[in-house]
């Protein structure tokens, strides 16, 4: 059985691809660097990742996007001996505006170099491209229309003006011809996330609706001609949680359809799995899959009947299932960042950190605070459980208040929880938690250790250990066993999508990682030895 979620995790919005007997699933990363994650599989049970294609400043530079901006819903797509992957650069999230920049890289193998980018449009997000039977290629996205009273973390029904296509040139690498406005959407609202197929005549169109919290939706729709007019689906989403609040998957939408070598059909999609009793969901969007069949009507349902998302589905064939590791160990013993990692925004990962300066250890370089859109020190993996533990050893020894690196628990700028070894005047070398528990958007530090407790020089190893919603953090100084707690108990559960402003306020996830900041200017260099992540 194919166990959901396939991709635990900030794993939203998954694009899946389906090359001979490999498939591939591109999702969003927003501001994490690299760009995009594809993961590989040839039985839909077992995943893994292969590909962060969008790796350099010519392809995506994130330096300053707000937070949830960057690349939203990639769309992977294989033709004419290339991959093709379209994606966005989101540059603006609050207010009105969302200057949504759509992008199209090719490359001739996933694990290859990826091609710079084509600048395609900038009308909407959340792109498509669609290779015709004919050799005709057509771009999709939803149209965002500004003049409604939608605005980040408030989405409203006007501001998602219908899903438009445009054919593409591959020669010309330009759009051309008429843009048409295909597909309004159902009453649910909110129309994104796009893809086309086509089978026996038919082009099907599914789209993403009701937003991405827990009105979310798969909605179909149908045409004999691909300009339209498109009909709905008998039921018209395919896949949604939205009338089931007791499924274990909610927020389920926004996915795409793919058939197995054997003509079987399977459909992606993310989902959220939240906790009680504030149903925030900790791990951000996931990703699952779903059997589906076609019935006598031409229409494609859910194997088990009904919309609700399935947490067991039937693989198309026999197959182990390999469990996740209970203990991922990251020794930082090589020249490249272990693939569980990633950093924020920028494409020149040399200002924030490096693994050569002192072989055997990742050295961050401290920068801007823990909350800049520029140039942050934060190298961070996701958290897939909602019961774990990460410990790290660390070695840093400020000379100011300004310089401050350790352990965190992070979301986004006003949504974290740190533990830092800093400087106090007083106190002399210490270690604090700083917490920003998601009041935006005032976005207010906190000190729940108040100045800390002094600790004595040399490494010190510090942990982490989330229990649901419950945080505590924990510290002792290297070679000893015991560990010491420090600070109370604090609320995990803000560290999620529903954190702060709620459900339409964020789109990524859940990290855990190292942090270095030195608000001085000087960078001062903080050195992880090993970081370890254990399901709980």
């Amino acid at each position: 059985m194919i166990q959901n979620p396939i991709l635990p995790g900030f794993n939203p919005d998954p694009s899946i691809c389906r090359v001979g007997e490999d498939y591939y699933i591109a999702t969003s990363t927003f501001e994490w660097y690299p760009g995009v994650q594809i993961h590989h599989s040839r039985d839909l049970v077992n995943w893994r990742l292969v590909r962060r294609p969008l790796e350099r400043a010519s392809q995506l530079d994130m330096r300053g996007n707000p937070d949830s901006c960057g690349v939203w819903a990639p769309c992977l797509s294989f033709s004419d001996g290339l991959f093709w992957l379209v994606y966005t650069d989101v540059k603006r999230f609050d207010g009105n505006f969302k200057d949504a920049h759509n992008y199209i890289v090719t490359s001739p193998t996933i694990e290859g170099e990826w091609s710079d980018p084509v600048y395609v449009n900038a009308s909407g997000f959340d792109p498509s491209l669609f290779h015709d039977g004919d050799g005709r290629k057509w771009f999709l996205n939803m149209q965002w229309n500004h003049r409604s009273e939608s605005y980040g973390g408030s989405p409203k029904h006007p501001a998602f003006d219908g899903i438009l296509l445009q054919e593409w040139d591959p020669v010309s690498k330009k759009l051309t011809g008429p843009v048409k406005n295909i597909f309004a959407g159902s009453p649910l609202g909110l129309v994104e996330g796009p893809h086309l197929f086509k089978r026996n005549g038919w082009y099907y169109l599914t789209t993403a609706e009701g937003g991405t919290g827990y009105d979310h939706a798969v909605t179909m729709a149908r045409s004999r001609t691909i300009d339209g007019p498109y009909e709905m689906h008998p039921q018209a989403h395919l896949i949604t949680s939205k009338d089931h609040p007791q499924a274990t998957l909610q927020r389920a939408g926004h996915g795409q359809y793919v058939e197995t070598p054997e003509g079987e059909a399977y459909h992606t999609h993310l989902c959220g799995r939240p906790l009680s009793p504030l149903k925030r969901c900790t791990l951000g969007r996931e990703t699952a899959i779903q059997k589906c069949v076609w019935r006598d009507d031409g229409w494609l349902y859910l194997a088990d009947g009904g919309p609700v998302p399935a947490v067991s589905v039937e693989a198309p064939f026999a197959t182990t299932r390999n469990e996740r590791p209970e203990v991922i160990q990251s020794d930082f013993d090589g020249v490249e960042l272990p693939e569980d990692f990633q950093w924020l925004r920028t494409p020149e990962p040399y200002r924030l950190f490096s693994l050569t300066r002192r072989p055997g250890h990742l050295r961050l370089f401290a920068r801007e605070s823990i909350g800049s859109w520029f140039d942050q020190s934060l190298v961070a993996r996701r958290q897939e459980d909602h019961r774990f533990r990460a410990e790290t050893r660390i070695e840093f020894d400020p000379d100011t208040y300004q310089q401050v690196a350790g352990l965190t628990h992070y979301y986004n700028r006003h949504k974290f929880h740190a533990l830092g070894v800093t400087l106090h005047e007083k106190l002399g070398r210490v270690l604090t938690v700083l917490s920003c528990p998601g009041d935006y958007p005032e976005a207010r530090l906190e000190f729940p250790a108040g100045h800390g407790i002094a600790v004595p020089p040399g490494a010190m190893d510090l942990a982490m250990e989330v229990i649901d919603n419950a945080l505590r953090f924990f510290w002792r100084a290297a070679g000893e066993d015991q560990w010491r707690s420090i600070g109370p108990v604090l609320d995990a559960g803000v560290v999620s999508d529903e954190g702060g402003r709620g459900e339409h306020g964020s789109f990524t996830g859940a990290f855990t990682g190292m942090f270095a900041f030195d608000t001085s200017g000087r960078a001062k260099p903080a050195d992880f030895d090993w970081f370890v992540y254990r399901r709980l």
